[in-house]
């Protein structure tokens, strides 16, 4: 239940509350909130792969804060994105274009921050959140430069002292910093034994959290930069991400078009859906500076390659500097290509490994609706009914009598709201059912059927493995 709070803390709205288990918890209950908090993780894009709610119910530490850590780090890092925060243009360098900036980190981000104020104040860069902060005193620079200086209307100053900068223990500093810390309300994260530790994850949530809260950058002048480029991701964007992060992908994918163009990413995808990849034909970083585009384009040149021979997937019209630039429509036709093999793949391992389709699935859904007397069926996963989300919540009900509380539902004269509704509860039952669902409840609605069919085809992965 913890979990799943923790997960609607980092992404608002990704689980739906109706759908956790709350009175006269029995082990089995307690297994389907872990399950839905597991595989809502998953969807917001946390690395799942070797964690089973059993695991999650014995509490082994190092599988339930690494688990703990993701969830934090997705909301500290929601808005270090310049999208969603175009005051992060003021971060650029001299001579450097706005799309530089963009294929950062978040990581690269918050230290690029750190050191455009420590720069201002006059104090020496750092270059990581671990050997380089352990004295306190960048932090003691940093805190001076984003306290509220009393400029604007209602902002009351905020004084920093620095009478604990020159203390000979490095604890006793870092406590007087977390002091000052706190007249910001920012003392979280870190103790002071952490930050002379150098404890990279707690430190980096420490000043995620001082960027969150006070940024101290101006907005730049817009009319300079091209705001074109600022346009956020779009949900197919996201959800592709957060599919390929919660397999483990390295490095983690931070922007879908951009940390694809040295193809390293597909190659892995590749292995996990059993396209099989020789290894020795890839280009690894680091890159050379001459030259290294023209290593990473011989990489998608391969992944374009295997794609088509190998995968049989249908990539006219696309070549591998397509991918190395980011050309969106064509990224996603393969990516998406990959996403439904792998879902497809699920699917033959359980079902004795015969060839499985769109027509297997849609059969097998009105089937087993038929079998357990409900009066929905779908035609296609174009079909207008699934709007309503009726069908899947029948389906989840076939396959798991007891887990849709019916008052939940609403049938009848359906308002947009209503639709959404349906479809919230839909997805976090089905998550809680154990399907591993990356689709988001608007995909139901606006019918999106790319996407329906992986929630149709997670559901049957979970209705056959119930017959084993």
């Amino acid at each position: 239940f913890f979990l799943s709070k923790m997960i609607n803390f980092s992404q608002p709205d990704t689980i739906d509350e109706r759908a956790i288990n709350k009175r006269k918890l029995t082990p089995f209950t307690v297994s389907e909130n872990l399950n839905l908090a597991l595989n809502s993780a998953s969807a917001i894009g946390c690395t799942v792969v070797n964690i089973g709610s059993q695991d999650l119910q014995e509490g082994k530490p190092h599988l339930v804060l690494g688990l703990l850590w993701q969830i934090i780090k997705v909301g500290l890092f929601a808005d270090i994105e310049i999208s969603r925060n175009e005051a992060l243009i003021g971060l650029l360098n001299e001579g450097e274009e706005l799309d530089q900036l963009m294929k950062l980190s978040p990581e690269e981000l918050l230290l690029r921050w750190v050191n455009y104020h420590l720069a201002n104040a006059g104090w020496q860069k750092i270059s990581n959140f671990s050997q380089d902060i352990k004295d306190s005193r960048a932090y003691y620079h940093l805190l001076n430069q984003i306290a509220p200086k009393g400029d604007g209307p209602d902002e009351l100053p905020v004084k920093i002292d620095f009478s604990g900068f020159h203390d000979k223990n490095d604890l006793r500093r870092a406590e007087y910093m977390l002091q000052q810390a706190d007249k910001l309300g920012c003392r979280q994260f870190v103790t002071p034994a952490d930050v002379v530790a150098g404890n990279p994850k707690l430190n980096l949530a420490f000043v995620a959290n001082l960027f969150n809260t006070y940024p101290a950058l101006h907005k730049p002048d817009s009319s300079s930069y091209d705001l074109n480029l600022l346009e956020g991701e779009s949900k197919e964007e996201r959800t592709f991400r957060n599919w390929m992060n919660s397999l483990g992908v390295s490095p983690y994918v931070n922007h879908l078009y951009s940390d694809l163009s040295d193809a390293l990413i597909i190659f892995q995808l590749y292995d996990m859906t059993r396209v099989p990849v020789d290894w020795s034909h890839v280009n690894k970083p680091p890159y050379p500076l001459l030259g290294g585009n023209m290593k990473k384009i011989e990489n998608c040149n391969y992944a374009v390659e295997l794609g088509k021979t190998k995968a049989k997937f249908s990539l006219v019209g696309i070549a591998g500097h397509d991918l190395n630039e980011g050309n969106p429509t064509l990224t996603l036709a393969l990516v998406w290509q990959l996403m439904r093999r792998y879902t497809l793949n699920v699917l033959s391992d359980l079902g004795e490994g015969e060839k499985v389709n769109d027509d297997v699935i849609i059969k097998w859904v009105n089937q087993t609706l038929a079998n357990a007397n409900k009066k929905t069926s779908i035609t296609s996963f174009k079909d207008k009914s699934i709007s309503t989300s009726l069908p899947v919540l029948d389906l989840i009900d076939a396959i798991a009598p007891k887990a849709v509380r019916p008052e939940m539902v609403k049938r009848e004269d359906l308002s947009s709201e209503d639709k959404l509704n349906n479809a919230k509860y839909a997805i976090s039952v089905a998550r809680k059912i154990g399907a591993r669902i990356y689709a988001l409840p608007d995909d139901l609605v606006e019918v999106k059927p790319k996407m329906v069919m992986t929630v149709f085809a997670c559901l049957m992965g979970r209705g056959l493995n119930r017959i084993k």
